[in-house]
């Protein structure tokens, strides 16, 4: 499972950081999945490996601009290159008001339809192939959601001993039984699956929030799960600063959460453009990264765009791009 950032600057893009957005596959970039489009997200695109026409589904945490302003652009430049296959966008119903006004008053249309399906319904649940998608009410000014991917489909091996002793020797149905096919043979019996396969390894799974005050709402989530990509806005004393409601999470808030959860994984992002990467900057990203790392001791990473994560079947979790502090 692998992930990619294609934006993680809270409310406003900075030279370094654009808006938030996230790609997301299971093995390889056909298809994927796409968590947020904050404005430019398409040009980010450009920059990886991933592309319009293999998008399988765009996941919608909130209504707010740094997330959705991108959505109409992407969509349209979608059907110019000519995309047919429907494109399922999980959301809230605001979002596709704001999709359709755009297209409605910009002469535009798709080629392709769009399958709009409501983030907000109490009963949610997506899934494909590759993923089971549920979602989490989080603490923002507006509604907004995590979405827990869950892989399904795990890869199957087969108990051999087993079916040599009950004389099924190598062939088709070994095959059959390793996709997770149960197999009738010529001389009636049946064989299942599940008694003549083990699953050897868990199923990964990640949570990628959007903003949120309040961690904690997570708990029961982060039961089972590996990896959490949560927002870390502010340091705690600027979260303070802001006021009774701050609306967003600070570093330290988050790094509490993941250490009395247990979370073995934590990815940190959408940072207020007032934090500095460069050298001399102030104040400087490395103060939240420091926060954090004073109350989490977990595989901690800060996002920066167009960092590539790898969740890897042994549950470890590694940077593909560049170095970071953890």
């Amino acid at each position: 499972m692998e992930f990619t950032f294609l934006g993680t600057s809270a409310g406003t893009p900075t030279r370094a950081r654009n808006v938030s957005a996230l790609a997301l596959c299971h093995a390889s970039p056909k298809p994927w999945y796409l968590v947020d489009c904050g404005e430019g997200t398409q040009h980010q695109l450009m920059q990886t490996r991933y592309s319009v026409m293999q998008l399988r589904a765009i996941f919608i945490t909130h209504i707010h601009g740094d997330h959705t302003f991108g959505l109409p652009g992407l969509l349209t430049s979608a059907s110019m290159l000519g995309r047919t296959q429907q494109l399922d966008v999980i959301a809230p119903a605001e979002v596709q008001n704001l999709v359709h006004a755009v297209l409605d008053n910009s002469d535009s249309s798709l080629s392709y339809p769009l399958n709009f399906i409501d983030s907000e319904a109490p009963d949610f649940h997506w899934q494909d192939e590759h993923f089971d998608v549920t979602n989490v009410p989080l603490s923002h000014r507006v509604p907004c959601r995590a979405y827990v991917f869950t892989e399904k489909n795990l890869e199957r091996q087969l108990l051999q001993e087993k079916l040599r002793e009950g004389g099924v020797d190598p062939g088709p149905a070994w095959s059959q039984l390793q996709k997770g096919e149960d197999v009738q043979l010529e001389d009636g019996r049946l064989l299942r699956s599940d008694d003549y396969t083990r699953i050897p390894r868990k199923a990964r799974r990640l949570i990628v929030a959007g903003d949120n005050d309040t961690p904690e709402v997570l708990a029961d989530a982060c039961h089972g799960a590996h990896a959490l990509i949560h927002e870390a806005t502010y340091t705690q004393d600027i979260s303070e600063r802001v006021g009774p409601w701050p609306q967003h999470s600070s570093a330290e808030q988050v790094a509490r959460f993941a250490q009395q959860a247990q979370l073995p994984h934590l990815v940190l992002t959408h940072f207020s453009s007032r934090y500095q990467s460069g050298p001399g900057g102030a104040p400087h990203i490395n103060q939240l990264a420091a926060e954090a790392m004073q109350n989490y001791e977990g595989t901690l990473f800060l996002a920066r765009d167009f960092d590539t994560y790898r969740l890897g079947k042994d549950l470890s979790l590694s940077c593909l791009t560049a170095d970071q502090a953890t």
